[in-house]
């Protein structure tokens, strides 16, 4: 008979010499004899862990708990196997289980606060460190915890402390480097950012995450293009799949028109979108895919992967039922001189106070403009949750009974998607900000128009889809003031010549669209092509990329940044505004409309490249609508060489502007507040949220 207690001690002592081939093969020869003994699976479940096969651990440490359901070793070594897997919620129930034997180790608390953590819960997390470190206050690892807890709860000054206890006690810690140069980042101390991931880069000069972190500082704090790219492409070396770093890099060099590899990389993106992969932040995608299906598939990896739900309890409809007046909050980061804010100041002025209440829920700062006291005026409520958590500004919003929450950033600018995830109001609502599905259960709602979202796309959006007559974007009809225009010549335009324009963000420029404007400006003698100025070294790209084909650098004319009605003014001087695809104008869009200047599109297949093709239907200038490239810029070229055709379209534009639908401030709030109203009915009824059209 096979003395399984020999075997037991010769495996043990094989595992412990790092046999590990040689212990396995006695652990199964024990379990062959006797498959109902706990050692045996129990080892074999930490020898998996220490092979990375940590399905195969979980499996064996749950035949040992079922043999022994109350040995807390194995408990916790269970929830570290499901950490490894990324199941945060059953880790955390494995430590709780550990816990609830009265054991108190700080490595348990300390994992039980990572689980936390996953599952977006710092506060708790925050706790459970504190636990740890009580009982081991030297404890590198859950300092290092505790800042990141700390820093998800917008406690910057806490978290940049304990990073720093961490460097007191272990000075060579990449990690700790780069997470406080993630903490002095979000304190806008970009100089000391830049420096701290240098430190953690200099200790492990393969540390692709704080390459990645670096590179991206240097450009979006630091507007400084070849470090930025350097950092970013030797992280994608380091780590050819590291999380959006493909979309980062190709963002970046599309700022600043360096399209070298362009097609490549956006097929690249999209190949990985549809694979599932993390390769593009959804704002990065919208300006490179077409495609409304892939641009879906993108916002929903994002959804998963960044904004896990974690609704609060159920809301009380028999409550909400006594509200007199629909509680309707919008969410920004914007709430100062900004193109959304533009678009929206005079919705907010124009809403019916005897029906609703507007609440601003602040996620950004005062500028100090005219348009930030503008905006205070407007709103009944200001709450100020940039410096709240997710959890701490969903129970602010929830405090207030907001029965309607609407995202005016969704992926663009400074979101709080985390705040949505939370369910702090019953309706939830995208509109404005993002262009596309944000791909997450808990928006109820998009706001669009039978243009931008036509009825057999509507699968292409996770949210239900509200269709208004019209325009589904906003406009302010009395606070866009245009100055004085300048003359051609101080504006830095040729005295004579056909101006083409185009003030998009350098970012919605493909080489493509730029490709169409060449042979526009070959084919129109004389004629300027004038864009927005963009950090360097855009406009040396551009010139060159206009040199490849055969058209004059000099001829491409950069305007700088201005305030908004000298912007206005001076956009007066353009001829006419190219559209880009697949990302079209959309603020600035309006803007030249506004301004009297005729816009040329092509509609775009995407909800981003149809939006322009939405404001001239809204404008009644459905003919500057174009369905290919030749039309385009067979029409451009026409209207270019027939100037009584294109100052008619002016002349239509200034007669109409204060009549036409697009313009029609009063007449889009009533539409917008039906919507508001028939959502707020369906769920006060008890019904599910539902796609319907706005009756005019």
């Amino acid at each position: 008979m096979t003395d399984l207690k020999a075997l037991a001690e010769q495996a043990v002592r094989s595992h412990q010499q790092g046999d590990l081939t040689g212990a396995e093969t006695l652990y199964l020869q024990i379990l062959d004899a006797d498959p109902q003994l706990f050692g045996p699976h129990y080892y074999l479940g930490l020898m998996r862990m220490q092979q990375g096969r940590n399905d195969e651990g979980v499996n064996h440490l749950q035949e040992a708990l079922r043999i022994s359901p109350d040995n807390a070793g194995a408990r916790y070594s269970l929830g570290i196997a499901l950490m490894a897997l990324r199941r945060a919620d059953r880790a955390l129930a494995a430590f709780d289980a550990v816990m609830s034997t009265g054991a108190r180790d700080p490595r348990l608390f300390n994992h039980r606060g990572v689980a936390l953590w996953n599952l977006k819960r710092p506060a708790e997390a925050l706790a459970s460190f504190d636990d740890a470190l009580a009982l081991e206050p030297q404890s590198a690892e859950a300092w290092g915890n505790r800042g990141l807890a700390l820093h998800d709860l917008a406690r910057h000054s806490e978290a940049l402390a304990s990073f720093d206890r961490v460097l007191a006690i272990a000075p060579q810690s990449a990690v700790a480097w780069n997470s406080r140069g993630n903490v002095l980042r979000e304190m806008g101390r970009f100089d000391e950012a830049i420096e701290s991931y240098g430190q953690a880069i200099a200790i492990h000069p393969g540390y692709s995450e704080a390459l990645n972190n670096r590179g991206y500082t240097w450009w979006s704090d630091k507007q400084q293009y070849a470090p930025a790219l350097a950092d970013l492409e030797r992280a994608l070396e380091l780590d050819p799949d590291h999380p959006y770093a493909v979309g980062e890099i190709l963002h970046l060099k599309m700022c600043v028109a360096d399209w070298s590899g362009f097609e490549a990389d956006k097929a690249r993106l999209e190949a990985d979108v549809h694979s599932g992969k993390r390769s593009a932040r959804p704002f990065i995608f919208q300006a490179v895919s077409d495609s409304p299906a892939t641009i879906q598939a993108c916002s929903r990896i994002w959804a998963r992967d960044m904004y896990l739900e974690s609704p609060l309890a159920p809301h009380d409809r028999a409550a909400r039922k006594n509200h007199k007046k629909i509680r309707l909050g919008y969410v920004s980061g914007e709430f100062r001189q900004q193109a959304t804010q533009i678009l929206l100041a005079g919705l907010y002025e124009a809403h019916d106070r005897g029906r609703f209440e507007l609440i601003a829920l602040d996620n950004g700062y005062s500028d100090a403009s005219a348009m930030r006291s503008r905006l205070e005026k407007a709103f009944d409520k200001w709450i100020d949750i940039s410096q709240l958590s997710d959890e701490d500004a969903a129970a602010a919003i929830r405090a207030e009974e907001i029965d309607i929450l609407v995202n005016l950033n969704g992926y663009f600018g400074k979101p709080r998607m985390g705040v949505f995830a939370c369910r702090p109001a019953p309706v939830q609502v995208n509109y404005l900000g993002f262009p596309a599905t944000l791909g997450a259960p808990y928006m109820d709602y998009i706001i669009a128009d039978k243009v931008v979202i036509p009825e057999d796309e509507q699968r292409f959006y996770d949210e239900k889809v509200v269709t208004l007559p019209g325009s589904y974007q906003a406009n302010d009809n009395k606070g866009r003031p245009i100055a004085n225009p300048p003359s051609r010549i101080d504006a830095g335009l040729p005295d004579k010549g056909f101006v083409f324009c185009n003030f998009n963000n350098a970012y919605k420029l493909t080489p493509d669209t730029f490709a169409g404007w060449m042979r526009i400006l070959r084919q129109v003698e004389g004629s300027v092509l004038w864009l927005l100025e963009s950090p360097a070294p855009f406009a040396d790209n551009i010139r060159k990329q206009a040199q490849k084909h055969g058209v004059d650098g000099a001829r491409i004319i950069f305007a700088p940044d201005r305030a908004p009605a000298d912007h206005l003014a001076r956009l007066t001087l353009a001829d006419l505004f190219l559209d880009s695809l697949p990302y079209n104008a959309h603020t600035t869009a309006s803007d030249a409309l506004w301004a009297g200047v005729p816009l040329l599109t092509r509609r775009g297949h995407a909800f981003a490249g149809r939006v322009a093709a939405s404001l001239l239907h809204a404008a009644g200038l459905p003919e500057l609508v174009t369905e290919s490239p030749a039309e385009y810029e067979a029409m451009a070229v026409q209207l270019a060489r027939e100037a009584k055709v294109l100052q008619t379209l002016r002349d239509r534009l200034k007669n109409t502007r204060m009549t036409c639908e697009l313009f029609d401030t009063d007449l889009f709030r009533r539409r917008i507040e039906s919507a508001y109203d028939q959502m707020w009915q369906r769920w006060l009824a008890g019904d599910a949220p539902q796609a319907f059209a706005v009756k005019d």
